[in-house]
């Protein structure tokens, strides 16, 4: 696991004030339910091809918030979006949730909790 600095630390756990949080069960559920949900990678390029979550779309972090409306136009659409352990994917879902998006969450320890879970990975 890596080692982060008190300030991203600080600047993740204030976005997660206002960013919910979902963990890989109840995606899981709402999947298998025929909810309608979209799982969005944030990861860079080379984490997204060295695995990434079956049926999630990749949009970086880097490129977010420029693409999104691209992918997503509706602002009403349930997102998921996941990182290596959910700093990034916290960070990134407040700032669509900024840009107007309504039902967005972070992954509850993102890609490896998604691993450790056996879920369907690419």
């Amino acid at each position: 696991m890596k080692k982060h600095s008190p300030r991203f630390l600080r600047l993740v756990d204030d976005a997660k004030t206002r960013v919910g949080e979902i963990s890989v069960k109840q995606v899981l559920a709402r999947r298998a339910a025929g909810e309608d949900i979209v799982i969005v990678d944030v990861r860079e390029k080379n984490e997204w091809a060295a695995g990434h979550v079956k049926g999630a779309i990749h949009l970086g972090k880097g490129i977010l918030e420029r693409d999104i409306e691209k992918v997503i136009p509706s602002a009403k659409t349930d997102v998921v979006l996941y990182c290596g352990g959910g700093y990034r994917s916290a960070l990134a879902a407040d700032s669509l949730l900024r840009m107007g998006y309504l039902s967005i969450f972070s992954l509850a320890g993102g890609w490896r909790a998604w691993l450790a879970s056996r879920a369907p990975v690419v």
